[in-house]
């Protein structure tokens, strides 16, 4: 634990991974190399020169008793723990409501991203620190293109400028008062959203975007595992 640190990072573990199957029941807890998946990000952020703390959200009694011998409690100044609820933003809110008042700078991050890199963590957390929003983003390199129904069942297409365009990641780093007054309102008006930027989205407030150094993908499917695997081998070398 640095001394120096001062941000909270929320790990959101209690998703229900429905797109892996009934043969993987809890994505973030199936081994790789020996070693459930979440634990990577657990000491990522225990690794981090920046992160005080950590809120874990999880599913249920079950998966918290799981998940406690897994992280590195020693590393924090605390670790609390927050029952997720039904959608993301609720599980976000939970995890809000276990954080100190006086929490300077929040991180949200996905249990699923494992391959977090706690340099990246400190970009994130400093530039949200300075700017009040950071979010870890990366390139677009396929052409994309916008879609709308055509009259013979096929579609109109029109090209989208990629250099304009960023695929977001976590963390997401805020200013705690910021993001947690953004989503008091983004639940109170019964919007939906899918990230945590969404809820800031209205103010048109400026955010910092922050390469990644390394890969930081998602694990959403089986086959990803493969791939999982093969980054956590040459990330061992």
């Amino acid at each position: 634990m640095n001394s120096d640190s001062f941000a909270t990072a929320v790990i959101l573990a209690g998703g229900s991974g429905a797109r892996m199957g009934e043969g993987i029941p809890d994505k973030i807890l199936h081994p790789i190399n020996g070693k459930p998946l979440i634990q990577y990000c657990f000491e990522a952020f225990s690794q981090s020169a920046t992160v005080d703390s950590l809120t874990i959200v999880y599913r249920d009694s079950a998966q918290r008793d799981l998940l406690e011998p897994l992280v590195p409690d020693s590393r924090f100044s605390r670790v609390d723990w927050a029952e997720g609820g039904a959608q993301r933003q609720d599980s976000v809110w939970a995890g809000f409501s276990a954080i100190q008042p006086n929490c300077p700078v929040v991180l949200i991050h996905d249990g699923a991203r494992p391959l977090i890199d706690p340099s990246t963590i400190d970009r994130a957390a400093v530039a949200a620190r300075n700017y009040g929003a950071a979010c870890v983003a990366r390139k677009v390199v396929d052409t994309l293109k916008q879609i709308a129904p055509a009259s013979d069942d096929g579609f109109q297409l029109a090209t989208q400028d990629r250099d304009q365009i960023r695929a977001m990641e976590t963390p997401q780093a805020f200013r705690f008062q910021l993001i947690r007054d953004a989503y008091r309102a983004t639940i109170e008006s019964g919007k939906t959203i899918t990230d945590d930027l969404s809820a800031i989205e209205d103010q048109h407030l400026s955010v910092q975007l922050i390469e990644s150094a390394t890969p930081n993908p998602k694990l959403t499917q089986p086959n990803d595992l493969l791939w999982f695997e093969h980054l956590l081998n040459h990330r061992a070398q």
